[in-house]
């Protein structure tokens, strides 16, 4: 809508992309809150993980709807072309939790320490105002007050409605598919025994803040090459993408060196545990690598998500990490007993195969824009 400056029609999909998130908020709150805490106890989990388990994934369930609501604010904002303040609010953000979460953790300033449940309360925390603070912006920034005219909050079409879903669900499943394979991940590390589990928290959590960055990136990627695309500037669009391929390679690749010279310190942050600082430390090495071909698969995903192209992808994503990455994983981790590092190179190679076929998939589509429109 933005590249052909219909702005009212702007307003009209930021109503129904709202009313559309916080009804999936709700089922996926309904899904973690009541199936997942109800098969807890059938999966083989030890009953030390399973006692900390439960009360995360209850914060956990309850911060969904708040993610919800904030992700279409921020995408909304992202669409228009405003994504530094979008990506500075999810920096400051994740800051928070992790600040919030370091507290509640070890149990600081007169805060009892609660372990994995602090890191539950403090993603609830910092989701709400997240949400909080993306919502108002939009909604009071001057930025946005010419988009927002047709905007309603009760407001929902069925056309538009059905449109939004036609391109939403696949990007949702990508989603969907990236976020099981991890949560799939820790369950299965949790057979292995608690200091895994927790060395396996600290490295994702530490991974997921550079992701952030890429993510950024790619949210900007997606702006510039659907306003291409409605431009018909084929020629730039390429150009754009390929830009913020080299972005997030060079970003990636200099925290990847970090992670690697600072893998024995890093951990400290979170726990003194020695035992659990020492496989965090061998877990960060991978995740140095680990997070470039993160980087560059999400890169992927946003440029293609620009120009309409969510099917393949999303059939990309389910066999990189399904039927390539936890498989790969789980026979590494248990058949080769590289425990919790087996898991991690299945997660890994995963990655790997996700950002070489969604290069692939971007230069084959690229190339035939530009060719037909040359014909």
């Amino acid at each position: 809508a933005n590249g052909r400056k219909d702005n009212n029609e702007c307003g009209r999909l930021l109503s129904n992309s709202l009313i559309i998130n916080i009804i999936t908020g709700l089922f996926l709150y309904s899904l973690i809150h009541f199936g997942t805490l109800a098969v807890i106890d059938h999966i083989g989990q030890s009953p030390e993980v399973i006692f900390h388990a439960k009360p995360y994934l209850g914060y956990l369930s309850f911060s969904i709807v708040p993610l919800m609501i904030f992700q279409t604010f921020k995408q909304f904002a992202e669409g228009l072309g405003f994504t530094l303040q979008a990506m500075l609010i999810s920096i400051f953000g994740n800051i928070i939790n992790i600040v919030i979460g370091i507290i509640l953790v070890r149990g600081m300033f007169g805060f009892e320490a609660m372990g994995v449940k602090g890191v539950g309360i403090s993603t609830l925390i910092d989701r709400t105002l997240m949400a909080t603070v993306m919502a108002m912006y939009v909604l009071r920034s001057k930025n946005f007050k010419i988009f927002l005219k047709e905007f309603k909050i009760y407001a929902i079409d069925k056309m538009r409605s059905i449109q939004i879903v036609r391109i939403g669900a696949p990007v949702a499943m990508q989603y969907i598919f990236e976020i099981s394979a991890f949560s799939g991940a820790a369950i299965i590390i949790g057979t292995i025994g608690t200091a895994p589990q927790a060395a396996h928290q600290i490295a994702i959590n530490l991974a997921a803040f550079t992701y952030m960055i890429a993510s950024g990136v790619a949210s900007s990627a997606t702006i510039k090459t659907g306003n291409y695309l409605g431009q018909r500037s084929f020629t730039d669009l390429r150009r754009s993408a390929i830009a913020s391929y080299h972005v997030v390679i060079a970003f990636m690749a200099l925290t990847a060196v970090l992670f690697v010279l600072a893998n024995t310190i890093l951990p400290y942050i979170y726990t003194k545990d020695l035992e659990v600082i020492a496989i965090a430390a061998q877990l960060l090495i991978i995740a140095g690598f680990f997070q470039l071909f993160d980087g560059t698969q999400v890169i992927g995903l946003g440029v293609l998500r620009g120009i309409g192209d969510v099917n393949v992808p999303t059939i990309i994503t389910f066999l990189s990490y399904w039927v390539i990455g936890i498989p790969l994983g789980y026979i590494l981790g248990f058949h080769f007993d590289l425990g919790v590092k087996g898991i991690w190179y299945g997660l890994t190679f995963g990655l790997l195969t996700a950002s070489i076929l969604l290069f692939f998939r971007f230069q084959f589509k690229t190339r035939s824009l530009i060719s037909n429109i040359s014909n």
